[in-house]
């Protein structure tokens, strides 16, 4: 855990040597140390007192790593297939901006979004992991714009290591338990070197939000009595709300009947409203909207994996080595999104399920009238999603060594095939059509109840469904509206990688040897897939439609490394890279640094780094969802206020890759007086133009009705007055700004340096991010900074707390190890534009919000974990203890909102910052013979 900036070390006693430790920033073999580039490396101790459950919740906890994702966080991905995985993101710029390497080599991707699934690394035979926080597309190509995370494997394993560990929450659920072995083999006087690892994971799922502090009615809407001119705040964050359209059983929305509610058969209630501005209402029957629908959100999914990995490598010779590596890994995650909520719900007057059970009801409706009703459809399974992933790679390669200019040179040329076959397929989402003819139920001959549409068409099959009360349904009922087969799709992603490097070293410089390194590559990434017809449309969720496309990458990159004098070393690298999709681009770095004195070292970095747009946003055929927007009153639309509509994201294949300019400054300390402390500091700046994104569906609806920009408008379908689908399409945003730095420092002390009674070795280490801005500007609008955003309807991939920490202390005094971590945020906002007043506010506007309270906390979370060493069996092993969140935390209240109808749904916090499972106890066992 000894920090050696850019690098930490592991436990002194098996640690390599500092300048043994080859970091991902460049492709030349140098030390960390001397990198220009700042790269922090957690090793495998670090790893091991904290025994995740997946490694990627480890790794995000770093401060420079923010806008991740988890299979928790994803839960609601149903058309898109992101459900279950986890995800990784540098700066607050994206995942898709972050490069993941397996052993500084290219991961097929998970989905076709182009994010590689953490999960698919064999956890437990990562050595280190490295995280360069700078542009690194001169050295890697495409995606690091953000930097690079590298999971690198020990290689050299011998021997052979079993593990278990498991978790559970001090709720009582959530359990989850990990079995895994690994074993590294040495054959033929050491020629042969074959490496095993198993793993297996399974996860209880809770599948819904059942914490005390989910039941606050704490969401974000607009204030109902705000009119612009009483000096009243737009917007209102606090407690008290809930939706205004809907009740568990139905909710008559209007007409003579408002406000009557369903209950059980023949029971109804008459709603007390609030303060109303739909889709919200402040005050009144909160209680009553908010049930059945509050929380429904899967808290953690259910997962399963097993993952196999093989490495076999052989000496043909001193200097020539062949290898080949096989991974597969097979994932299952199912989760649930919300009981989703139903509004515009047509009941005739001579409804049977009316006139049986609310026969008061339908006495007070006129023959041939009919009244409409919102509804979270009590006693329906809630809809959810259940993804199954199988992703194979293969790897075949060669290096050596040989000599050129009495100098070693290495060199090595691999080909890689990898293949995620996924199948997507949705739970409990009915067939919109199905519905329609099966809530139309009336009276048929002999009295007894059939939809409408069979007193015509008598053989239609429709099965009548009772969509009043809190009754539920019949089964034969569901069985009808949800179809034999719920939407499914089949997709295979294809990644193919052939690659060559060179490198090694030229000539003497005043200040060593100049050093260099080449290389070519080629990869190709395709997408296609099956869909059942049937599936293309008309489904609450899914809709699925067939994915196909595909484009190839050639390039050729060139690095030297420049030891000018004794103190001064220079780095630079250029990229040359064609797209068969957009043509070729070209990317540079140039860096250095430069040691005064031992005690200090100063180091820098220039970049001119491109992402390309990924498979989906090239060519996705379009991924439908339901959701609501609010149109505001008064526009010019056929209908206004919160509409509920088929959200359509489709691909756009004139897109061009992204352009990043970028740099780094800092300097690293290791003071002579003080042996054992290091400490680093390190300021970056990004500007990405033509960047990659969406304008999101509520954007959609501004920029139309409130700004005026025509051209948005097109992506709005009316059917009559009521709102059909709303089209988004990926775009070249005009520019994306990034600024802020890191500061690391560790210490490491003997503590026999301080009395000789004193066992063991004590380190403490600290990192933390500032994040300054984080500004998108899509030449559309108005630019938004996102960074110091903790929640609200701007939370999300790029927004991060202004501040982020992480701090660990490590005392190991064989056998017994103690680690503690704090690790937290610093306090936030909602937006940076938002005005926060309660009375004599300004006008708001669409940019600068007015709102009550513009104020979120942060929060600090302690983990702790105890081990033990011992020898049992010819072996030794260890036992560690581990709680994550000592003090049981509660998350922070943030008010989600206000457009989206999944918000009640959700967790009333920032499930991507704040822990929202509470404490958690975990206990891992290890053997190793």
């Amino acid at each position: 855990m000894l920090s050696a900036p850019p690098a930490l070390a592991q436990d002194a006693a098996d640690a390599p040597e500092a300048s043994q430790i080859i970091v991902t920033g460049s492709r030349i073999v140098r030390d960390g140390y001397s990198a220009p580039t700042p790269v922090t490396v957690m090793s495998q101790a670090d790893i091991a007192a904290q025994a995740p459950a997946n490694i990627s919740d480890f790794v995000n906890q770093l401060p420079s790593i923010a806008g991740s994702g988890t299979s928790g966080t994803q839960s609601g991905g149903l058309s898109n297939a992101v459900a279950g995985i986890n995800s990784i993101g540098l700066r607050g710029l994206g995942t898709g901006r972050t490069l993941v390497l397996l052993d500084g080599q290219r991961s097929v991707a998970s989905t076709v979004g182009g994010v590689v699934d953490i999960n698919t690394i064999p956890q437990d035979l990562v050595e280190r992991v490295e995280v360069v926080t700078g542009g690194a597309s001169a050295a890697y190509g495409s995606d690091a714009v953000g930097g690079v995370v590298n999971f690198v494997l020990n290689k050299d394993y011998k021997g052979f290591r079993v593990g278990l560990d498991q978790g559970i929450s001090s709720h009582g659920d959530g359990r989850n338990y990990k079995i895994m072995a690994s074993a590294g083999l040495s054959l033929l006087d050491d020629r042969l070197h074959m490496l095993f690892n198993g793993e297996f994971f399974h996860q209880n799922g809770v599948d819904t939000i059942d914490r005390d502090w989910n039941d606050r009615g704490y969401f974000m809407i607009n204030n109902p009595a705000y009119n612009g001119t009483n000096g009243q705040p737009q917007r209102l964050v606090g407690t008290g709300v809930g939706p205004s359209g809907y009740t568990a059983g139905g909710l008559v929305g209007a007409g003579p009947l408002r406000g009557t509610y369903f209950l059980g058969a023949g029971q109804t209630g008459q709603l007390t409203y609030g303060s109303v501005l739909s889709p919200w209402m402040v005050g009144g029957d909160t209680g009553v909207t908010l049930a059945g629908h509050i929380g429904t959100n899967s808290l953690i999914p259910h997962d399963e994996r097993l993952s196999f990995f093989n490495r076999t490598a052989f000496d043909l010779t001193p200097d020539i080595t062949i290898f080949g590596q096989f991974s597969y890994n097979r994932s299952t995650s199912r989760s649930f999104y919300q009981q989703t909520p139903s509004t515009g719900v047509t009941i005739q007057a001579d409804n049977a399920y009316l006139r049986t059970y609310y026969p008061a009801v339908a006495a007070r409706m006129a023959a041939g009238l009919s009244f409409t009703m919102g509804t979270s459809n009590a006693g329906f399974p809630v809809p959810g999603s259940d993804i199954k992933r199988e992703v194979y790679r293969f790897v075949g390669g060669v290096e050596g060594t040989f000599g050129l200019l009495e100098r070693n040179w290495n060199w090595n040329a691999y080909y890689q095939h990898g293949e995620t076959k996924a199948h997507e397929e949705l739970t409990n989402t009915w067939n919109n059509a199905r519905m329609a003819l099966a809530q139309d139920a009336v009276f048929g001959p002999g009295g007894s109840i059939v939809c409408r549409s069979t007193l015509t068409n008598p053989t239609n099959g429709c099965v009548p469904i009772n969509r009043l009360g809190t009754m539920g349904p019949s089964a034969e009922a569901l069985a009808y509206i949800y179809g034999a087969q719920q939407p499914q799709r089949d997709q295979t992603i294809k990644q193919d990688v052939a690659a060559a490097t060179i490198n090694g070293e030229l000539f003497d410089l005043p200040g060593g040897a100049a050093a260099v390194a080449f290389g070519a590559e080629w990869r190709k990434e395709q997408i296609g897939g099956t869909v059942d017809p049937q599936f293309n449309s008309g489904w609450l969720y899914g809709n699925y439609l067939v994915n196909r496309g595909k484009y190839t990458v050639k390039e050729g990159f060139l690095e030297v490394d420049l030891p000018v004098i004794k103190g001064l070393n220079l780095n630079a690298a250029g990229r040359f890279t064609d797209y068969s999709t957009s043509g070729s681009v070209q990317t540079w770095k140039v860096g250095g640094t430069f040691q005064p004195i031992p005690d200090i070292r100063f180091r820098g970095n220039v970049s001119h780094d491109i992402r390309a747009p990924n498979l989906q946003e090239l060519f996705a055929a379009g991924t439908a969802r339901t959701n609501t927007v609010i149109i505001p009153a008064g526009a010019n639309a056929p209908a206004t206020g919160s509409l509920q509509f088929v959200q359509n994201q489709v691909g756009n294949p004139a897109l061009t890759p992204e352009v990043a300019d970028s740099w780094t400054v800092g300097t690293v300390l290791t003071p002579g007086f003080l042996p054992g402390f290091t400490a680093s500091f390190d300021y970056y700046s990004i500007k990405i133009d033509k960047a990659i994104g969406n304008v999101t569906a509520q954007d959609t609806v501004d920029l139309c009705y409130s700004e005026g920009v025509a051209a948005y408008c097109s992506n709005i379908v009316f059917v009559g007055n009521t709102l059909s689908s709303i089209v988004l399409r990926p775009i070249n945003f005009a520019k994306q700004t990034a600024k802020g730095f890191d500061i690391e420092a560790s210490y490491r002390l003997p503590l026999s340096n301080i009395s000789e009674n004193l066992p063991g070795t004590f380190t403490i280490h600290g990192m933390a991010t500032h994040y300054i801005k984080n500004v998108i500007d899509n030449g559309i609008s108005f630019p938004i900074d996102y960074a110091g955003v903790n929640g609200g309807s701007l939370a999300g991939t790029y927004s991060s707390p202004n501040w982020v920490y992480r701090i660990s202390a490590f005392y190991d005094a064989d056998p017994v190890t103690f680690n503690l971590v704090a690790r937290g945020f610093s306090d936030g906002v909602y937006g940076n534009d938002y005005i926060q007043c309660t009375t004599n506010c300004p006008a708001s506007t669409t940019q600068y919000r007015t709102i009550n309270d513009n104020h979120i906390d942060g929060a600090t979370y302690v983990d702790a974990s105890l081990g033990f060493k011992f020898k049992a069996h010819g072996g030794k092993g260890t036992l560690t203890f581990i709680v994550n969140n000592l003090f049981d935390k509660a998350p922070v209240p943030v008010g989600n909102g206000p457009d989206a109808n999944n918000v009640p749904a959700y967790a009333q916090t920032s499930r991507s910052l704040y822990d929202v499972i509470g404490r958690v106890y975990r206990v891992s066992v290890k053997m190793q013979f």
